[in-house]
C-alpha cells in the first residue's frame, strides 16, 4: 500500500469529515437500499465510529499489529450480519465519498491506492470473520437477564446468563444489544471474573439522551433477553504474580477493575496493590461493599476513594485524584491499570507517566480522539465562563475496539 498517498488524501478528506461521511451513507443507501435495514435509525454514533476506525487504520498502516486489529474488527462485525456483498458495497461508496470530499486533491493514483487498500482491509476483516465462524463462535450470544439492581437514579447492575458458554478474560468488554433499541450496539465492560455458573455483570450508567443506556437502566427487567457480542479489549492482566500494581477507576470504570481484582484474589491473594476509586460526586461512589470484600481477600490492597466535596465543582474530583497520586511513590515498580471514560483517561495517563510509571506498563483500552476535550479551567472564574465537559460517566464513549 502507498502509505504516503493514502495519508495525504485522507488528510484532505479529514478536514471535511462530516461532509464525507454524510455523502458515504447517502451513496451506500441509494445504491443498496436493502442494506439500510442493517443500520440503526439514528446514524450519528455510527458515523463517528466509522471515521474513528478509518483514522485508526490510516495512522497504523505500517503497524505489524494492524492485520490482527482488522481480523478482530471483522469478527466483531459478524453481529451486524455483514456478508461479503456488504463489504463490496461499502468499498464502492467509501471511495466515491473520498473522491467527492477530496475535490482537486483526488487523482487516478489516489483512487487506485484507496481501492487496493480497501480491498486488503476487507479481505483481512472477512478472514477474521471466517476464522471465528470456523471455531464455532456465534455471531452473538443470547443472554437472559436474571437480575436488575438499581444503584442510584442513573446506575444499574445487570446480571446476565448467556445461553452458550461465553469465554472472556477479566478486564474485557462486550457489545450489548436490546430489542428495545433495534440494531443498536453499545459497549460495556464485564464487571466480574468468570464464574462457575456462567453469569456476568454489567454496570450501566444512564447517559443523557443515550437510547441504549436508558433502555437498560430504566426499562429492562429480569426475564428479558439481551445480545452480547464477542468480548474484546486490552485491559487484561499483564502483571507477574507478586509484582506491585496500581488500579485507577473512574465512574463505571470500576467494572473492569473489579473483574481484574477478583482475578487477583483468586490467584494471588497476597498481592501488593493500591486502588483509587474516583467519581465526580459522592453519590456516584458505588460498590463499596465489593471493595471491602476484595480487601478481605487481598490483604495487600490499599484503597482510596475520591470525589468532589459537597457544593464544589464536580471536576474537583480530578484535582483531588491527581493530588492523591502524587502522594504515592515507587511508580517505576508498578504496573498501572486505568479504566474510565476517554476524557478522564486523557487527563490521568500523562500524570502517572510524569510520576515515573513506565509508559509500556500503563494499561487501558485504546482511546478514541476526544475533540471536545478542552484544557481544564485554571480558576473559578474560568469555570463559570466555560464549565468543563463532564465525561466521567459516559461509558458509551468508550472505544469499542481495544489495543
Amino acid at each position: 500500500m502507498d502509505a504516503q498517498l493514502l495519508r495525504s488524501t485522507f488528510a484532505v478528506v479529514e478536514r471535511r469529515a462530516e461532509h464525507a461521511v454524510t455523502f458515504f451513507y447517502s451513496h451506500l443507501f441509494w445504491h443498496n437500499p436493502g442494506i439500510r435495514e442493517l443500520f440503526p435509525e439514528d446514524l450519528r454514533p455510527q458515523r463517528d465510529r466509522l471515521f474513528a476506525a478509518l483514522t485508526h487504520v490510516v495512522n497504523r498502516l505500517e503497524d505489524p499489529g494492524l492485520p490482527g486489529y482488522l481480523a478482530r474488527l471483522g469478527r466483531d462485525h459478524r453481529k451486524f450480519l455483514a456478508a461479503p456483498v456488504f463489504y463490496t458495497a461499502v468499498g464502492t461508496s467509501l471511495v466515491a465519498a473520498f473522491a467527492h470530499a477530496a475535490g482537486a486533491a483526488w487523482s487516478v493514483e489516489a483512487e487506485k491506492a484507496w481501492t487496493e487498500a480497501y480491498g486488503r482491509i476487507a479481505d483481512l476483516m472477512m478472514r477474521g470473520a471466517e476464522e471465528a465462524a470456523g471455531r464455532g463462535e456465534p455471531a452473538w450470544w443470547d443472554a437472559d437477564v436474571v437480575a436488575h439492581t438499581r444503584r442510584g437514579e442513573d446506575l444499574a447492575v445487570l446480571t446476565l446468563r448467556p445461553r452458550q458458554p461465553f469465554p472472556y478474560r477479566p478486564g474485557q468488554y462486550t457489545g450489548v444489544s436490546s430489542l428495545r433499541v433495534p440494531r443498536v450496539w453499545r459497549t460495556y465492560s464485564l464487571a466480574n471474573a468468570p464464574r462457575v455458573d456462567g453469569t456476568v455483570d454489567l454496570h450501566i450508567s444512564q447517559v443523557p439522551r443515550g437510547l441504549m443506556s436508558t433502555a437498560l437502566v430504566a426499562r429492562t427487567r429480569a426475564g428479558e433477553t439481551l445480545r452480547l457480542s464477542a468480548p474484546g479489549g486490552a485491559l487484561t492482566a499483564r502483571t507477574e504474580p507478586g509484582a506491585p500494581r496500581t488500579y485507577v477507576a473512574a465512574g463505571t470504570g470500576w467494572a473492569p477493575v473489579k473483574a481484574l481484582l477478583e482475578e487477583v484474589a483468586a490467584r494471588e491473594g497476597g498481592a501488593e496493590a493500591r486502588l483509587f476509586v474516583a467519581a465526580r460526586a459522592k453519590e456516584y461512589l458505588y460498590g463499596r461493599e465489593d471493595v471491602e470484600r476484595l480487601k478481605e481477600r487481598i490483604p495487600g490492597l490499599h484503597v482510596t476513594y475520591i470525589a468532589s466535596a459537597p457544593g464544589r465543582p464536580r471536576d474537583q474530583a480530578t484535582e483531588r485524584l491527581v493530588h492523591a497520586l502524587h502522594t504515592c511513590g515507587n511508580w517505576p515498580r508498578h504496573d498501572v491499570y486505568l479504566a474510565g471514560p476517554p476524557g478522564f483517561l486523557h487527563e490521568v495517563t500523562p500524570v502517572v507517566e510524569a510520576l515515573g510509571a513506565d509508559p509500556a506498563r500503563i494499561f487501558h483500552d485504546r482511546l478514541p480522539a476526544v475533540d471536545r476535550l478542552h484544557p481544564r479551567p485554571a480558576t473559578r472564574a474560568e469555570r463559570l465562563i466555560e464549565p468543563p465537559a463532564l465525561l466521567w460517566h459516559d461509558p458509551e464513549a468508550r472505544d469499542p475496539r481495544g489495543r
